[in-house]
């Protein structure tokens, strides 16, 4: 098993999530092949963590299952925008953290 995390990425993680699902329990290269072609952000981010999790161990893509993909939520950074009558409101930059854990295939 190896592991690769990714923290402090500027991506809110309820959409990060979406993608995470999809891929886990998944084979890495499946996976790697299909977050190609998806539009997201998310996507760009998660496959990036994947390689680097299958590189840590040494493996190959074909090789590996994703065990575990997790999201989970960084600090957030608050900002300011003015608005009419003097007033100000508040605007939430959230930041995740990626967690991706892969394992050897067991058909082999």
């Amino acid at each position: 098993m190896s592991k690769a995390t990714l923290k402090f990425i500027r991506l809110s993680p309820t959409k990060a999530r979406l993608i995470a699902r999809e891929v886990q329990g998944m084979n890495a290269e499946l996976a790697l092949a299909s977050l190609e072609f998806m539009p997201n952000k998310a996507a760009k981010v998660i496959s990036k963590v994947i390689a680097s999790a299958v590189a840590n161990g040494g493996y190959e893509p074909e090789e590996v299952v994703i065990s575990s993909c997790r999201v989970d939520k960084g600090p957030v950074l608050k900002r300011w925008k003015p608005r009419a009558r003097g007033r100000a409101s508040r605007i939430m930059k959230p930041t995740s953290h990626v967690i991706v854990e892969v394992t050897e295939a067991k058909d082999k």
